[in-house]
Formats: structure tokens, C-alpha cells, sequence
């Protein structure tokens, strides 16, 4: 039973998706990040179904494209793209660490959010729509969202945090985080290990791109944040799969050119 309410808190809290009412408890919060990945699962299923019915019909590129760009904002309800937009604010501010923590808790959307918001949106709706759909690349795309939420839980469990309020606090300080990293880290190899198995050099690239922005994410938290937040946990996201869905396409690309 408490897994299922594990699995509740997750998709209550990181996605859009309609959940039992429940009692958020210190049990079934214990391991609500590993479940995480969970949401990533059916973003997947739903870009896979999408995919699969915009062929049947025929539907233009344009449309499908547009598609898979919005089903995953419309299962997140847009959680993660609201970091994505404060932490890109804080950071175009140039201000101390301090400053930079005070933005990310502006509830205002700031000229710079507005603006690489839009930049995001653009390039993430072209990759989609420059996207080769065939099994493999669905199958390896699918994963890569399973894969950011893993990294995303992973480091919310393994960071130094920049405050003891908001809600990467709440869930780091009710997780088991030794248990927590192991599961976490056990399926991210899981899953990079995948996607290079059904798509090798597509999936290989994707997994470094999301290691790069792993790595960079770590630093950048740390430096100019003093920690990590959600807010920057929601700009990780974002950003990790807007490069590994770069990466995918970028070897379709030059696979047609060889």
C-alpha cells in the first residue's frame, strides 16, 4: 500500500496527472524521489501514442511536432518549466548568491524569464519537429525523460542545499538518501545502458549530453546559488532534455549526411 502512495506523492506533486487525495506522511515520502522517474514513464508512453496516431492519420509535421513539444509541459503541468524560468532570471541578474536565491522566490516572471522561455520553447518545437520517428529513436527518446528524473532525484538527495525551506528541502529531508542514491543511480546506469543499446551512438551521445549538464548543474548550483533549490532542480530538467533531444536529432541529422 505505501507504494502506491509513493508512487501518489510523485505523480501529485511532479506532474498534472489526477492522483488520489493522500496524506503526504514521513513513510510514503521516504522514497517518493525514486518514484519520480515514474512521471518520465509516462510522458514517454503518451509522446509514443502521439507519434503513433499522428502517422495513422497522416498529420502534418507541424502538428506532430507540436505535439510532442507540449505533451510533456501538459503531463508536468509546466512545474519544472517554472524553475527553468526563475532560476534563468536569477542567473541573468549577476548578483551575489543571496541576491540570486531572493529572485528564484519572485513570484513575478522577469524580462530574461520571458525571453528564454521563448527561446526554449522555439528550439525545443524545431528539434520535435526535426525529429526522424522510428522505434528506436521513440524508444530512446522515451527513456531520456526517465533519465533526467533520475539525475534530477539524484541530485536533490546528493547536493548541499541552499536553504532548509521550499521543496527540494522537503523532499531531500524526508528521503532515505543513502538508499535513495544507490536506487537512483543504479537505474540512471540502467537507463543510459539502454538508450546505447537500442540506439548506439544516438543514445551514447544523449546520455553525455545529460552528464554534461549534470556536471555543470553541480557546479553552478554551488557557485552561484550556494546550494541547490527547486527552482534550480526544475532548470536542470529543462535544460538536460532540451540537449539530449538536440543530441538525437543532431546524429539523425548527420547519419542522412553519411
Amino acid at each position: 500500500m505505501w507504494i502506491m502512495e509513493t508512487a501518489a506523492v510523485a505523480f501529485s506533486m511532479f506532474s498534472a496527472i489526477p492522483m488520489p487525495q493522500i496524506e503526504w506522511t514521513p513513510k510514503n515520502m521516504r522514497y517518493a524521489l525514486c518514484a519520480f522517474p515514474l512521471v518520465g514513464a509516462a510522458i514517454g508512453l503518451a509522446l509514443f501514442g502521439w507519434a503513433l496516431l499522428c502517422g495513422w492519420l497522416g498529420a502534418p509535421m507541424l502538428l506532430r511536432g507540436a505535439g510532442l513539444a507540449l505533451i510533456p509541459v501538459r503531463i508536468t503541468g509546466g512545474i519544472h518549466l517554472d524553475g527553468y524560468a526563475d532560476t534563468c532570471d536569477a542567473l541573468a541578474s549577476w548578483g551575489a548568491p543571496e541576491k540570486r536565491r531572493e529572485i528564484l522566490s519572485d513570484p513575478h516572471l522577469g524580462a530574461f524569464a520571458a525571453i528564454r522561455l521563448c527561446g526554449w520553447f522555439l528550439a525545443y518545437f524545431a528539434l520535435c519537429c526535426s525529429l526522424t520517428v522510428n522505434i528506436r529513436a521513440m524508444l530512446c527518446w522515451g527513456l531520456s525523460f526517465l533519465l533526467s528524473r533520475a539525475m534530477s532525484g539524484l541530485a536533490v538527495a546528493w547536493f548541499p542545499l541552499a536553504k532548509d525551506t521550499g521543496l527540494a528541502h522537503s523532499f531531500a529531508s524526508a528521503a532515505d538518501k543513502t538508499r535513495v542514491r544507490r536506487v537512483l543511480l543504479a537505474l540512471a546506469v540502467i537507463l543510459a545502458a539502454g538508450m546505447c543499446f537500442i540506439y548506439p551512438i544516438p543514445g551514447a551521445l544523449m546520455v553525455m549530453a545529460c552528464g554534461g549538464v549534470f556536471l555543470y548543474y553541480k557546479g553552478m548550483a554551488a557557485k552561484k546559488f550556494g546550494g541547490l533549490t527547486g527552482d534550480l532542480a526544475g532548470w536542470f530538467l529543462q535544460t538536460a532534455e532540451l540537449f539530449m533531444l538536440g543530441a538525437l536529432v543532431l546524429v539523425q541529422l548527420l547519419e542522412g549526411k553519411f
